[in-house]
């Protein structure tokens, strides 16, 4: 019911009823920004006299241009008059039937407020004594704001209402008030709602009005005006009719949008979304000018959702949003309370649509097909807290990723990648709770990608969220790292541990909390084992910050982390961490000289002085550590004087260093595990005299004294390593028999040493320096047996199998080439070679089927080989397969044309198409000599077909006009492949003019001069360019065809192409004796 309004009428003398014209159309959004106004206003009998002077009007006035505005006016009074509704309230001056003697006007009061809540203008009235004023028309209603709550922040909905509730509250219909500014009012004498006569007159009026009048131009407003009576009647199906003609007819009309939102509603309401859908999108194109394209746009989305079509609902969703953004809508401000609930349902509304349509991923997809929006962040965050308070930890945290993952330098994306770690700790997922924390670390650490978007001192909160996690994220996985039952995550543990530490240092390294820190890094890394990196840390933890109480610990961890990390080095790397480890000893003995291990670090500094051969410096260390501290341990000093002793040797002094070890001997009890390393030290004295020996190239002495150490120092471990260098020494000396006495002696003697597999390399190259081939191929043989090492084993099979080569031993080269290609297939290159050797061996014992058998394993090898296939390859299967081509060219060249004729034909030509396949592939190779050589043998194919012909068993019982006939025709036959042969042969010569002379380039011109002597047959000068080429192309030569007609003059000669070979014309093609000869060669 609408609020009732009491209305004062008076009737004028010279009739002027109705409202001056209302002012311009006000948007929804004003009329919601007017204060309601609920005073009421008073109109006296006014609609009673306003419509009896319009029915005087019509009955006594002829009918002017103004009857049919007087028509719709009445009609209209009898509307509102019936429920309480005003006109559109425009004067309009009409002629009175005669003067009346009450002189009121119509005059209504003060504004008053529609049943939308928003505030509509009031009609000004004409009071009694008081100036007439207008009233403004109802016909339009604003929309009714039902917004509850405001949201519980700016652009986040309020997810304290039920989904359902929230879809039946925001899917409601939606109030549609009078367009423009209508009122409510009280009819006279309480007649409104008494009788629906008055709207059915006030219809009956209308359908006169546009029957008598078509071409009126309000015809719009009267079928407007027609549906709101079928409407208010409750007859909503002719309403609906009304409607649906006046858009028909009125395309344009002003009330377009209101009566099409109107339908729209209905159908909406009625569940008839399809009906609802065009509705709406009508109102949409007309843009934002409509006062109802926002709900419009917010509706339709309804629509669609409500038919499950998620992806259009959200097109009209976000362009609502759009919208807003366009219109200077800020999403941060205080905005009007419905406004802010429209976009905390829209909001909302995009989750469930996202939500339906499968979640966060579908976001990204959508607007990466839509484009971005600068309010991106507000839809995942309301899909997050959506997915919340349903309880879907995962799916809420996976949409505040998903806009990190898409915009990871928006200012939001570090908030919300907290909120993803309040999400999971929320929901309890300790381990996503770990995960989220790393990937807030890795995003946001102050060396990321993000800080180079933003000022870091701009973000405390992050910085200090930043610098928690990452503390938190170290010491879990340390402890993590240190559980024994976890010993199979250590690795994955420690990774991670070591790279929060790092992060921390590096973002925060003038932090009081840094030293602890870095401390921990080097235990840590010293847990870890990996000593070269902790001595590192517990440096950098010792000297690079100001003075603490971790410092002097820290110094002396870094040097037992750098003794740790000597323990497990290479010989390569030892040199560069002793260097390490001296550094950090001297370092730390300065400037921590009173700690009581300092007398021992200096020490052992000086050892490894000496062990890097800096011999002065560790003199000098030594000397330090003797006056620094004279009372320290006996095994200090005994130290110190052996680095002494070591650097006397390095410095050549060798008779001053065998009396230095003595005295060290001497202070050295019997038992002491450290005597037999001074031993090995004394024999390293002597051992340094045969490489002086060397040095010099008197390899004679270097051999003396290298065997002298067995008996100055028979228990030295030096000892075998002397006496292989004794060896050696003697090797260079040449003195074949020496060396070769000298290592078959250490090989017996040292059957497990280290060296035993060198000496057998050293004693087959002293055999085979020495000439003794077979021995030395045994000894390669041997090398082979011991390799451990592939490419070792395979390069002594190849020497042993060259050496019995050469060793005139067939059988036992043979065996060990066998035994080489069956384990080393590749590399191709080696192993085709090796098999062309086992060919040819195979050649040698006349073994003809495993030669042909290696030879086409060497060109399937070769075909086979792709990139690994080499010129040398090439060449070898070339040559194997012109071996295995010539194979087949003699089969050709065996078989004669006998009778019966067809049937031997046949087999020649099967045997002619298989050496021509073969030849033509031998071209493919593109080997010179291999290219010339299938030329040459293709001629002789075409020469010899020719001559198979023309040697051919004559047809019997032919008479002697028919054997002449046949003969000429045979000899027309046969004369095209000896212009072929010629030809192909004549290819061969033009190498020559290349520079290009082989064997078979010769034969084909011996040919050609006995084919053509005229031509060829004469002395050939020779171009000085005789030599061959590894590559150049050919193309194979066509066979001609059989059908015995030479070539045609002007026809192109024959090439030699790349193309396959032709085959050869069938038997029956061969020409034979007309007539009765036929019937001779048949038989």
């Amino acid at each position: 019911m609408k609020r009732p309004l009491r209305i004062a009428l008076m009737l004028p003398p010279v009739l002027a009823v109705g409202c001056a014209p209302a002012p311009d159309r006000q948007t929804l959004a004003e009329l919601r920004k007017v204060a309601a106004d609920t005073a009421d206003v008073r109109v006296e009998q006014g609609l009673d006299k306003a419509m009896e002077g319009y029915k005087r009007y019509l009955q006594e006035t002829p009918k002017t241009a103004l009857t049919p505005e007087a028509m719709r006016r009445l009609a209209d009074l009898k509307v509102e008059k019936q429920f309480g509704i005003l006109g559109d309230g425009k004067w309009v001056e009409m002629e009175a039937p005669e003067p009346t003697t009450n002189a009121s006007a119509v005059a209504v009061g003060a504004p008053v407020t529609s049943t939308a809540g928003a505030r509509r203008q009031s009609a000004p009235a004409r009071q009694a004594q008081a100036k007439p004023v207008q009233a403004q028309p109802p016909e339009r209603m604003a929309l009714s704001t039902t917004d509850s709550a405001r949201p519980q922040a700016a652009g986040i909905a309020d997810l304290s209402e039920s989904q359902n509730d929230f879809e039946r509250r925001a899917t409601q219909q939606t109030p549609v008030a009078a367009s423009e500014q209508g009122f409510s009012v009280s009819t006279p004498s309480g007649a409104a709602g008494e009788s629906a006569s008055g709207p059915l007159e006030a219809i009956a009026l209308y359908d006169q009005l546009l029957a008598e009048y078509p071409n009126y131009e309000h015809n719009d407003k009267v079928l407007y005006q027609k549906s709101r009576a079928y409407d208010e009647l409750g007859r909503t199906e002719e309403a609906m009719e009304t409607m649906q003609r006046m858009i028909a007819a009125y395309p344009g009309s002003r009330y377009l949008d209101e009566v099409q939102f109107r339908r729209a509603e209905y159908f909406f309401t009625r569940r008839k979304f399809r009906e609802a859908e065009p509705a709406y999108a009508s109102i949409i194109a007309l843009g934002p000018r409509s006062e109802y394209y926002e709900l419009a746009l917010y509706k339709l989305g309804w629509t669609l959702y409500k038919q499950e079509f998620y992806d259009e609902a959200l097109d009209r969703y976000i362009a609502l949003l759009d919208h807003k953004v366009s219109i200077g809508y800020d999403f941060d401000a205080t905005n009007e309370e419905g406004d802010e609930r429209r976009i905390s349902d829209t909001f909302r509304v995009i989750s469930l649509s996202f939500s339906n349509l499968g979640g966060p991923e579908i976001v990204g997809e959508y607007f990466g097909s839509k484009g971005s929006r600068t309010y991106e962040d507000r839809i995942y965050s309301n899909l997050g807290e959506f997915y919340l308070t349903k309880l879907r930890y995962h799916d809420a945290a996976n949409a505040y990723r998903s806009f990190v993952g898409l915009y990871p330098f928006h200012r939001s994306s570090p908030h919300f990648g907290m909120r993803v770690i309040e999400i999971y700790t929320k929901g309890g997922f300790q381990k996503l709770v770990l995960d989220s924390k790393k990937d807030f670390a890795k995003t946001y650490g102050l060396q990321g990608q993000y800080w180079r978007h933003f000022e870091i001192g701009e973000s405390p909160e992050v910085l200090s969220y930043l610098k928690s996690n990452l503390k938190d994220l170290a010491n879990h996985y340390h402890a993590q790292y240190q559980r024994e039952d976890l010993r199979a995550e250590k690795p994955a543990n420690f990774r991670e541990a070591s790279q929060w530490y790092r992060e921390f240092l590096v973002s925060f390294p003038k932090d009081a909390e840094s030293p602890p820190i870095n401390y921990q890094l080097a235990d840590l890394l010293l847990e870890e084992k990996n000593f070269g990196e902790a001595a590192r840390e517990y440096e950098r933890t010792a000297y690079d910050y100001a003075i603490h109480d971790k410092a002097a610990a820290a110094g002396y961890a870094a040097i037992f982390a750098h003794r740790e990390n000597l323990k497990g080095a290479t010989e390569e790397r030892q040199p560069q961490i002793k260097r390490d480890t001296i550094a950090s000893s001297l370092k730390f003995a300065d400037t921590f000289p009173a700690h009581e291990h300092a007398p021992n670090v200096l020490g052992a500094a000086a050892d490894d002085l000496y062990e890097l051969k800096d011999l002065r410096p560790a003199l000098a260390t030594a000397q330090k550590l003797l006056e620094r501290y004279p009372a320290a341990d006996l095994p200090i000093r005994r130290a110190a004087w052996t680095v002494a002793a070591h650097a006397s040797v390095e410095l050549g002094e060798y008779p001053q260093a065998e009396v230095a070890y003595t005295r060290v001997l001497e202070l050295v009890p019997g038992n002491d595990e450290k005597r037999a390393a001074l031993v090995e030290n004394l024999a390293a004295a002597i051992y340094k005299q045969g490489e002086q020996a060397n040095t010099a190239q008197d390899y004679r002495a270097a051999a003396d004294h290298f065997l002298r150490i067995k008996q100055a120092a028979p228990t030295s471990q030096i000892r075998a390593a002397a006496e292989y260098d004794a060896g050696a020494a003697l090797i260079r000396l040449q003195d074949w028999t020496a060396a070769a006495e000298v290592l078959e002696a250490f090989r017996r003697t040292y059957p497990e040493h280290e060296l035993q597999r060198e000496s057998t390399k050293q004693i087959a190259f002293v055999y085979r320096q020495s000439g003794q081939v077979a021995r030395a191929a045994s000894e390669y043989e041997r090398i082979a047996a011991e390799a451990d090492k592939p490419e070792l084993r395979g390069e002594a099979l190849l020497l042993a199998g060259d050496l019995h080569e050469q060793a005139k031993s067939a059988d036992r080269a043979l065996a060990v080439y066998l035994a080489y290609v069956q384990e080393f297939p590749k590399p191709v290159d080696l192993g085709v070679e090796t098999r062309f050797k086992i060919a040819d061996i195979y050649k040698g014992m006349h073994n003809e089927q495993l030669y042909h058998e290696q030879l086409k394993q060497i060109v399937a090898i070769d075909a086979a080989a792709g990139a690994e296939r080499t010129n040398r390859t090439r060449t070898l299967a070339a040559r194997s397969a012109l071996v295995l081509a010539e194979k087949s060219y003699e089969q050709f060249a065996q078989a004669r044309l006998v009778q019966p004729f067809e049937q031997s034909l046949q087999q020649k030509q099967k045997l002619m198409d298989a050496t021509m396949k073969s030849l033509g592939a031998l071209v493919d190779y593109q080997v010179g000599e291999v290219t010339a050589a299938a030329t040459f043998y293709m001629a002789e194919v075409y020469y010899g077909f020719n001559r198979a012909l023309m040697e051919s068993e004559r047809p019997r019982n032919m008479k002697a006009a028919q054997l002449q006939e046949y003969e000429l025709e045979l000899e027309d036959t046969a004369f095209p492949f000896e212009e072929k042969a010629i030809g192909v042969h004549e290819k061969n010569l033009e190498l020559i003019r290349s520079g290009i002379y082989n064997a078979w380039i010769e034969k084909s011109l011996a040919k050609l001069a006995q084919l053509m002597p005229v031509r060829y047959a004469k002395a050939e000068m020779s171009s000085g360019l005789l030599g061959s080429i590894d590559r150049y192309a050919y193309r194979t030569p066509s066979a001609p065809p059989l059908d015995g007609v030479a070539p045609q003059p002007g026809a192109p000669a024959p090439e030699i192409a790349g193309a396959e070979p032709q085959p050869s014309a069938p038997a029956s093609s061969i020409p034979v004796a007309a007539t009765g000869a036929a019937n001779a060669i048949a038989n």
